[in-house]
């Protein structure tokens, strides 16, 4: 089947296990999912695009306002076999009857009530038909990959000391585009702040020695997490063992994640690596990461947590300790894992180990 007819079919299980006649699809990832990849965004801001995905009965109808159906008709949507509807801008209550009028006595849920109609929420478990990525998801992702990984090393290699983060988050910003990807993520850490803060948003802070770049690349709506960092000079020894143990940790989550392991079981295994790797407590300081695609993480790994491990499905595990952190985003099959952000032939790399076995992961580059 193509890709259309089996999401098609996993919608309509979908909607006969919860007694409903259609879905409304206006959140930005979901719109990407079920039309392949399209676009439905203005504002970077909102997680709801202009214009939403009513799904029913084996049909896909776009629905939008007057302003934007020219784009999507002649543009975004064009030969994706998806028919566009239009209301005027300046009038909600025609959006209204518009929708009522194509879903008939049809029972319907939203992801986002957009025209004010009073529809219910989707059900939450709406967001597992997205994980399990399909043949055609799985090609776009590569390249998303690819794009995300190029943009990162790109900027590392064009940046020097006395630039601030912002400066820096601005290069990454700008690589990024340059190659088509959208930037929904782009975090900057240099010197102590890399030591302090897990999550760092770039700022007038001037890079000396050590600066972090982290990268969240959506493209064709699936989304490549990963992390480059840059120093300054020779690295000492203290701190070449501190990235291979980081290496190690991510090493071992990777290879622990597996179809049909529960993420519990991988997050102890995690666990275990951090004791290995003398940081005990560490992981108790920023979530270690878990599924993605459609969203930077669909699912965050817990302890015990009973959710399931898919084949075909997205990863992104990012230990990390003070001063260091590993990241990639990494695809789980049957035959094992692979890396779709994975380091350029010419960016150093360090060898992780577990006792799993051992995987390629990027090196810190030294200017």
């Amino acid at each position: 089947m193509t890709e259309r007819q089996t999401k098609l079919q996993r919608m309509d299980r979908f909607l006969k296990s919860h007694d409903l006649g259609a879905v409304l699809l206006w959140h930005r990832n979901n719109f990407a999912w079920m039309s392949g990849g399209c676009d439905n965004h203005i504002g970077r801001a909102s997680p709801a695009g202009v214009a939403g995905l009513l799904v029913t009965g084996g049909k896909v109808t776009c629905i939008t306002n007057t302003i934007e159906s020219p784009r999507f008709r002649d543009e975004e949507l064009m030969g994706c076999g998806i028919d566009v509807v239009d209301y005027p801008w300046h009038d909600a209550e025609a959006g209204r009857k518009l929708l009522g009028k194509l879903l008939g006595k049809k029972t319907c849920a939203a992801d986002c009530d957009a025209l004010g109609a009073g529809l219910p929420a989707l059900p939450r478990d709406f967001a597992e038909l997205r994980w399990q990525l399909l043949p055609e998801e799985i090609e776009r992702y590569r390249l998303g990959g690819r794009i995300a990984s190029e943009a990162i090393e790109s900027a590392c290699r064009h940046i020097e000391p006395g630039m601030t983060e912002k400066q820096i988050a601005a290069l990454l910003d700008h690589e990024t585009h340059t190659r088509g990807g959208h930037p929904v993520v782009t975090l900057v850490a240099s010197d102590d702040r890399l030591q302090r803060f897990r999550h760092p948003i770039p700022t007038m802070k001037r890079f000396e020695r050590v600066v972090m770049l982290v990268l969240c690349s959506e493209y064709k709506g699936m989304i490549a997490n990963l992390t480059r960092i840059v120093h300054v000079g020779a690295i000492d020894a203290k701190v070449r063992r501190t990235i291979q143990a980081v290496a190690d940790i991510d090493t071992a989550a990777n290879l622990a994640t597996r179809p049909g392991r529960t993420l519990g079981e991988v997050f102890a295994d995690l666990q275990k690596a951090y004791r290995d790797a003398k940081f005990p407590d560490e992981w108790k300081l920023h979530h270690q990461g878990g599924s993605t695609g459609y969203e930077g993480r669909e699912i965050f790994a817990t302890p015990g947590s009973k959710v399931r491990v898919l084949a075909n499905q997205a990863f992104a595990w990012n230990p990390s300790v003070p001063g260091c952190k590993s990241e990639e985003t990494m695809l789980v099959t049957e035959a094992g894992i692979e890396s779709i952000t994975a380091p350029g032939a010419d960016w150093p790399t360090i060898i992780g180990q577990s006792t799993a076995g051992t995987l390629r992961r990027s090196g810190w580059l030294e200017i």
